[in-house]
């Protein structure tokens, strides 16, 4: 027993000494944690959201300013693309790599468009909390609150130009009512200052897709063939690349570029939610408002398709991409082409051979019964050199053929009585319709008499009495009739 206690008292010394371990060890993963966490929240802590720069950053980095000066220098070139050595690959060709950086640029600009989109919206809130939900565009937003400002009444502010009427209409209503107040002078130069800086971003933006758009014809001349140099600039920046362009798939390519439309509370029958760059093409223009999301759908694909074609170089002539953009007008006038008229269905060709119908014992009944007489027979038959009878005479009525004519100086011949004839009458011979001496019903063996009352007598031996004929139930046997003299 001692033994026993003894190794159990160990187990228990050994048990504490391990718990004791994983404690210090849980101790020192939590002050790790605590430090990393405090070191995290100390950079969080760091980042002044009221100060501009703090939050926007990518305008001073070398990165922005290096591709900014090669593109407005290829600009003021102009877009003279006369490759000098058509053996070169792709991906080491200078133009195409600043035409990389350009795309991952304009990238890196929409994600900071957005940032400060964020950091104007918080500070004009507290103006005009409305507008946010108005004017969705970050663009659009910033060009309205710049021009508004601290300005409390909008009947005096021109909107004209930013916005779309009904959307100006709407704004004017929602700012006599709103619950904003106006913001101090700090603030509100900080979000001017956050306004001009977007914009300056934008037009920044539209610079690297010109340039793009300028070289499309080199990188990407299919895409270009279908949509245009500049939507394919478009997709392409948008995309972040051709290489990225053409790993997405055609219901992707089909949004990039989609904006969130306000419609102020109209209808949205007419607008197009789910089409983003494509809708700017030309083919996606003139394709009648039924067929344009058949059309967009389309585009996107054949869109796809060019533009893995153009990332592998398979066709730099872009004669695939005109393939695809003829294919595709062929298409769309297809579908706009009536459908074919409903031709009448003709009659079927006559059977001029006589139907199989099977035989049977009901067929041969129906086969006598309607057959040809006799009578009909000579009545259609003629006798060369002998004139026949008609109903009219001299030839005038119906004529009687060989009728008449069998040597008897009758018209009308005997008939012969035919099989199913014979045949039914002997069955109705054969069948006894007596009542097999059965009396009626109504007859009785009681007869009342004046002198005994009930008188029992046998119906059956008076019928055969009445019956026999050798008593006449009318004329007495020995009456005769009285003649009467006149006077």
């Amino acid at each position: 027993m001692a033994n026993l206690e003894d190794s159990f008292l160990a187990d228990l010394e050994d048990l504490s000494d391990n718990d004791n371990e994983n404690l210090d060890e849980d101790n020192g993963d939590a002050e790790n944690m605590e430090e990393d966490v405090n070191g995290d929240l100390a950079d969080i802590e760091a980042l002044n959201y009221d100060d501009l720069d703090s939050v926007s950053k990518l305008q001073k980095t070398q990165r922005y300013t290096d591709i900014m000066k090669k593109v407005e220098d290829a600009l003021e070139k102009g877009s003279d693309m006369s490759i000098q050595n058509q053996a070169m690959v792709l991906e080491d060709d200078p133009e195409y790599q600043l035409i990389v950086e350009c795309n991952t640029l304009s990238v890196d600009i929409e994600n900071e468009i957005v940032i400060i989109h964020n950091f104007i919206r918080d500070k004009y809130r507290l103006k005009f909390p409305e507008l946010e939900s108005l004017v969705h565009h970050p663009i659009d937003y910033a060009r309205v609150v710049k021009k508004i400002g601290n300005e409390v009444d909008l009947t005096l502010v021109d909107l004209e130009g930013l916005l779309p009427s009904a959307i100006i209409m709407v704004v004017s209503v929602t700012a006599s009512t709103t619950s904003g107040k106006p913001l101090p002078e700090n603030t509100l130069q900080k979000t001017i200052e956050a306004c001009d800086r977007a914009l300056t971003l934008d037009a920044s933006k539209k610079k690297v897709l010109d340039f793009v758009e300028s070289r499309m014809g080199y990188i990407a001349p299919n895409l270009s063939a279908i949509v245009g140099s500049a939507v394919a600039a478009k997709l392409m920046g948008t995309a972040g690349g051709l290489t990225s362009l053409a790993k997405m798939p055609a219901c992707n390519v089909q949004l990039l570029g989609a904006k969130k439309k306000n419609l102020a509370g109209f209808s949205t029958a007419t607008s197009q939610f789910r089409v983003g760059y494509i809708e700017q093409t030309e083919v996606f223009q003139t394709t009648p408002p039924g067929l344009k999301m058949r059309a967009c759908r389309l585009l996107a694909a054949k869109s796809t398709l060019a533009a893995r074609v153009d990332s592998i170089r398979g066709d730099p002539s872009g004669k695939q991409g005109r393939m695809y953009r003829e294919e595709i007008r062929k298409k769309i006038e297809k579908w706009q082409e009536p459908p074919p008229a409903k031709q009448p269905k003709p009659l079927p060709v006559p059977d001029s051979e006589p139907k199989k119908k099977r035989g049977g014992r009901r067929l041969r009944k129906m086969k006598e019964r309607y057959a040809i007489t006799d009578m009909r027979k000579l009545a259609n038959r003629m006798q060369f050199g002998v004139p026949e009878e008609s109903s009219l005479g001299d030839g005038l009525g119906e004529g009687y053929g060989m009728l008449g004519q069998a040597g008897n100086g009758k018209l009308r011949v005997s008939v012969g009585q035919s099989k199913l004839a014979a045949k039914v009458a002997k069955k109705g011979k054969d069948k006894q319709y007596s009542s097999g001496g059965a009396t009626s019903g109504l007859t009785s063996s009681l007869a009342f008499t004046p002198v005994q009352g009930i008188d029992l007598i046998d119906p059956q031996a008076d019928a055969n009495r009445l019956g026999s004929g050798s008593q006449s139930t009318y004329f007495s046997e020995t009456g005769t009739f009285s003649k009467i003299k006149r006077i």
